[in-house]
């Protein structure tokens, strides 16, 4: 082989090599910080930004975006016997652990700033969130990999969670309890 063939076959193996060490710099980045999320809607203060709140019922799936208009949602108010005081985590690692929700909102994921830390392969860096919202909690996942589940349905729109109904985060669940 000539100095030449030699000389770009070893910058080209160089140059692979590089793109496997940035791609991998970048899915350790995307996993330690995640991904940032983008808000839609003009109005950035309401938590949901212009999305539709579905209201969750035991035996039917959750209706897409395109189903629910948003002027036509209504969640029944609450009223204050049948809030929802604490999560009771009822399988996974932390099996028996009792929450005392906060006052407006609850973020779970793998990250330590989140209200409830969830460490395994399947929960992603910030997962998902409660939200109290007209006197009952909603759930609504991040943009998460492997989804939020509530009573085994994926969420895919901010859901009402009703009292002792299973909520699945990777391999962990928990209900709502008063």
């Amino acid at each position: 082989m000539s100095e030449l063939t030699l000389l770009i076959l070893r910058l080209a193996f160089l140059a692979v090599l590089w793109l496997f060490v940035f791609a991998v710099v970048y899915a350790l980045r995307s996993d330690l910080f995640g991904q940032r999320v983008r808000r839609q809607g003009a109005d950035l203060t309401s938590p949901f930004a212009g999305a539709a709140i579905a209201v969750a019922a035991p035996s039917a799936a959750a209706p897409s975006i395109a189903e629910v208009p948003t002027e036509a949602v209504s969640v029944p108010r609450a009223t204050g016997a049948a809030v929802a005081k604490r999560l009771v985590i009822t399988s996974g690692p932390k099996e028996g652990l009792e929450i005392e929700l906060p006052s407006e909102q609850l973020a779970i994921g793998r990250s330590s700033e989140s209200g409830l830390v969830i460490r395994d392969d399947y929960t992603s860096t910030h997962h998902a969130r409660l939200l109290l919202w007209k006197d009952g909690w909603v759930v609504q996942d991040l943009d998460s990999t492997n989804g939020t589940f509530l009573d085994g349905t994926r969420v895919t729109l901010p859901t009402l969670v009703p009292l002792n109904t299973p909520v699945t985060i990777g391999t962990t669940t928990f209900e709502l309890r008063r």
